[in-house]
């Protein structure tokens, strides 16, 4: 099994103060790894410079395959009246492919995070754990080989955090490379991998 992305030496400074310090990290087709630490870790650092939202000041990242960034329930203007479906269809843009594939990656997401049902309520209707299933959607729709996560069950209850993780569990058995900020316990014993920061530095 080849790692499908990889950091070495992972730095970062923010405002003169390095807030990450030579952290090392892969990820695996086929496995969930859990990011996890107290606030202020460095945790969402992580999560975005292994997707290419940040640049390190120091090491690098390397990547064998397309990012799907999830971040950590977004402000969506309520004035902005956004379906489900086109939502979960905005994971697609910037990627040249026939509108029929396209339609066919945002139905096959909708349905593997059981909102086919639901799809052309409006966004802000969704209960807490529902929009976060359109986004993690989103996600699943743009097809990438590594689907990235920032705490994409935070605030939500008992039983959608299970979903979620059903759904990452899914999509991990699918072939894909799963990398989720958590802190949550039971979300830590369902990952395959983990990665432990404590004050920026990786501890486990």
């Amino acid at each position: 099994m080849s790692v499908v992305l990889s950091a070495t030496d992972l730095c970062y400074s923010y405002a003169g103060a390095e807030v990450l310090h030579g952290v090392d990290a892969a990820l695996l087709p086929g496995r969930v790894t859990a990011i996890i630490g107290p606030n202020g870790a460095g945790k969402s650092t992580l999560i975005e410079l292994l997707a290419g939202v940040r640049e390190p000041s120091r090491g690098g990242v390397s990547r064998a395959g397309e990012v799907a960034l999830v971040v950590q329930r977004p402000k969506i203007p309520q004035a902005l009246p956004l379906t489900v479906r086109e939502t979960v269809a905005m994971g697609t843009w910037g990627k040249r492919r026939p509108r029929r594939e396209v339609v066919s990656a945002v139905e096959a997401a909708l349905d593997r995070v059981g909102l086919d049902h639901l799809a052309e309520r409006s966004l802000h209707s969704l209960s807490g754990g529902q929009r976060q299933r359109a986004l993690i959607a989103q996600g699943i729709a743009r097809d990438a080989e590594i689907l990235l996560l920032d705490e994409p069950a935070a605030g939500l209850d008992v039983r959608s955090r299970q979903r979620t993780r059903e759904i990452l569990a899914a999509e991990a058995a699918a072939g894909r490379a799963i990398g989720w900020v958590t802190h949550d316990e039971e979300d830590v014993d369902a990952s395959d991998d983990l990665v432990h920061l404590v004050d920026g530095r990786r501890v486990a």
